[in-house]
């Protein structure tokens, strides 16, 4: 009995593990995305902190923020959600008299939860919301290229075949490009990604054909359009996504077929590459090596291990490329079809709608405080540019 009771007493006192916590909600939701996972992990940390000041929930989130992004592979995702969960925070934060009595930090921290978790719920519906921009695209008699294993770019094809009518009214194709790079991955046993949406449209009686990514520039040919997801929307217009989606839009581009990005707004991330070596990630895709340096690599990753000073890298079957905004002719989102050359206007400029119908006073907090292009509006102007200097002043402000 006493041994049960010091178990529970340690289980409390154990500290938060964002990374294990953002880890485990990627892999118990299938639908979730790597920003809102983020977002929902972050929520989670500040509902089990025992931060009782602005000054301390400031801290914690950058810290945390700071940890989770240097102990994930490819944080070019989550990036998108961190920054968009910090933009908020500090907003919200500026404005406590608004939410309360003035002080009352306890009614700002429930503010802060509460609408977390409904722009989490909302960010979750945005693909149905892609699936009737994106619908208009796809025309009758059709044929489709695709990659990947993106969700909303599923969603939207799903949505079509089922306003065709299913079965018994066909009227477009899919060519779908599968992978063949198992190499250092941990699950190279299973089946490639995307064969789940392949089964989903063959069963709702849409013709599939399925090619390695070495029948790309064959199999254009064929193709009226080509439709692919994202990582990560960057500031230029451009897309971070799966290795080989570049090379699908070079091929498109230079054939004068149509290449369309399908991805949610909470995946427009701050960076600005200029080409494919401007990603702020470590990638093992071109690696020149002689005999001894293998030798060497070998000794160095078991004394990494030993010690625990492991690098980050990236196993080459979960590598991005970036596919600059030039060839790209339109981004699908659920703010609406964008250029990408006005993309970043949009967002920047952009006025924010009203849905339709009566809201509670939480939900409005929720829709002026977590709307994403006005988060992302703040990232042109002087007093966003920089996120550590609003919560520098922030924090003055608070000691004075």
């Amino acid at each position: 009995m006493a041994s049960t009771v010091s178990d529970a007493a340690a289980a409390d006192t154990k500290p938060f593990d964002i990374v294990a916590t953002y880890n485990e909600l990627l892999r118990s939701d299938a639908d979730i995305t790597m920003p809102i996972a983020a977002i929902e992990a972050l929520v989670l940390l500040l509902t089990q902190s025992a931060s009782s000041t602005i000054s301390e929930t400031l801290d914690l989130l950058e810290k945390s923020t700071a940890h989770l992004k240097r102990s994930i592979p490819n944080p070019i995702g989550l990036s998108a959600g961190t920054d968009l969960f910090q933009r908020y925070l500090i907003t919200t934060l500026q404005r406590p008299g608004q939410l309360g009595p003035a002080g009352d930090f306890k009614a700002i921290r429930t503010h802060l939860l509460s609408n977390g978790r409904l722009f989490i719920r909302r960010a979750k519906e945005s693909r149905e919301k892609i699936a009737a921009f994106g619908r208009g695209f796809i025309r009758d008699g059709c044929t489709i290229l695709t990659n990947g294993g993106s969700r909303a770019v599923a969603a939207l094809l799903q949505k079509a075949a089922d306003e065709e009518g299913g079965p018994s009214a066909v009227r477009f194709r899919v060519i779908y490009v599968l992978s063949s790079t198992s190499q250092g991955c941990d699950h190279s046993n299973e089946e490639p990604e995307g064969m789940e949406t392949v089964r989903a449209l063959r069963a709702k009686g849409v013709p599939v054909s399925t090619i390695p990514e070495s029948a790309v520039a064959y199999s254009l040919g064929k193709a009226d359009m080509v439709i692919v997801g994202a990582e990560g929307v960057v500031e230029n217009g451009g897309i971070v996504s799966r290795m080989g989606t570049y090379q699908i839009g070079l091929l498109a581009k230079a054939i004068g077929k149509p290449f369309y990005v399908v991805a949610e707004s909470h995946k427009f991330v701050r960076l600005y590459p200029l080409g494919q070596y401007d990603l702020p990630i470590e990638q093992q895709v071109v690696e020149f090596k002689s005999e001894e340096d293998l030798v060497e690599e070998r000794k160095q990753q078991a004394s990494a291990d030993t010690n625990g000073d492991a690098p980050i890298k990236l196993p080459l079957c979960d590598s991005v490329d970036f596919t600059p905004p030039h060839l790209i002719s339109a981004l699908i989102t659920d703010s609406g079809v964008l250029t990408p050359s006005a993309s970043h206007q949009k967002l920047h400029l952009g006025s924010e709608t009203q849905s339709p119908g009566p809201r509670s006073t939480s939900d409005t907090h929720c829709h002026s405080g977590w709307s994403i292009r006005r988060l992302l509006s703040r990232r042109g102007s002087r007093k966003y540019n920089v996120l550590e200097r609003e919560t520098n002043r922030l924090r003055k402000r608070m000691s004075n």
